[in-house]
């Protein structure tokens, strides 16, 4: 295991330097004792973050933009190995391994993609031999708050020290929100499935994106990492375990990635084969309205997309194209149904 740096480079840790992360948790009057027990609490969080491999089908529509072969972090959180990672690690996977150690490497399935929150779950073809983490409130976390980072698995992965700098929600460019994201800095360049940890060891979130604006919109420019808060997880588990998916995950899809300027948003690009694609629109397009709904931001735009009763059904929008105004009717799509599935969900 290393100490990383932003960039994910450092040195080997072991229980003494873990001691002396905590320390940097500590405050001046906490007794040795509770140093050293927070230690421990911070190696069990430690040994519980695991490497994933992943490699997509050959046809999948995620390759264009994700790769074939995909690597990353995932973190135990169930008993019977039940292994917590970022979604777009696994979306489409047909082959899966959780890395535990320089040589320990197992099979898995996969058990769950979730559109809506952007988690994925995994389960180990074998017993995995390693005790899973306590789930923190992302909630309760205080601006400033230090923060431990973890990623790899076993003695093959990277901690740093952050400080959570910003909390709210959250609209990417691939029609995906969420609220209560947790940016952290420094930003770390392996933060594809990493576990974010408080000082009691107990899981905040699992690491998505680098971003440049860790501080929010008008504030000053700061590299930070976005992570996806765990109290999303809770209430929709057990659905992930029973159905692969939430309920949530069942919505309309367009394929637009669109960009958010002064709540002005425009379209930067259409997926292949998409609704989007199939309706003409292009990059430039300022979306105006949704079904009749003036669009003055993407968390606008999306919300009203997924509130519609159907997720396929007639969408239609208003347009500027230059100096002219176009409506356009599309017919949205579930894009759940659209993927490759591995086998398992």
């Amino acid at each position: 295991m290393k100490l990383a740096s932003g960039s994910g480079c450092g040195i080997r840790v072991g229980l003494g330097l873990l001691l002396a992360l905590c320390q940097l948790f500590a405050a001046a009057a906490d007794p040795a004792s509770e140093v050293q027990a927070k230690a421990q609490a911070l190696a069990r969080a430690r040994a519980a973050v695991v490497g994933v491999r992943a490699t997509a089908v050959e046809d999948a529509r995620s390759i264009e933009s994700l790769g074939r072969e995909r690597q990353g972090s995932g973190v135990v959180i169930g008993a019977d190995g039940l292994v917590l990672t970022i979604g777009y690690l696994i979306l489409e996977a047909d082959h899966v391994e959780l890395v535990l150690g320089a040589e320990r490497v197992v099979p898995a399935r996969v058990v769950a993609y979730d559109l809506a929150s952007g988690f994925g779950l995994l389960q180990g073809l074998v017993p995995v031999r390693v005790a899973p983490v306590r789930m923190g409130e992302s909630s309760a976390v205080a601006l400033q708050q230090p923060l431990m980072i973890a990623s790899g698995g076993g003695d093959v992965g990277a901690l740093s020290l952050a400080r959570l700098v910003s909390r709210r929600a959250f609209s990417g460019y691939w029609e995906y929100h969420i609220d209560g994201a947790l940016f952290t800095a420094p930003a770390r360049i392996d933060h594809s499935g990493a576990a974010l940890f408080n000082a009691d060891g107990e899981l905040l979130g699992i690491g998505s994106l680098v971003v440049m604006d860790a501080l929010g919109p008008d504030q000053p420019r700061l590299p930070g990492n976005m992570f996806v808060p765990i109290d999303l997880l809770k209430s929709i588990l057990p659905e992930l375990r029973q159905r692969g998916a939430s309920r949530g995950s069942t919505r309309a899809w367009l394929g637009l990635n669109c960009v958010e300027v002064d709540g002005m948003v425009r379209i930067v690009r259409t997926s292949p084969d998409s609704p989007a694609e199939q309706a003409g629109l292009l990059p430039g397009d300022r979306i105006l309205r949704i079904d009749g709904v003036e669009v003055n931001g993407l968390e606008g735009l999306y919300k009203t997309l997924w509130g519609g009763a159907q997720p396929e059904r007639a969408v239609i929008l208003l347009v500027q194209r230059g100096g002219e105004q176009h409506t356009v009717t599309l017919q949205s799509r579930d894009r759940m149904k659209l993927l490759r599935r591995a086998k398992g969900i």
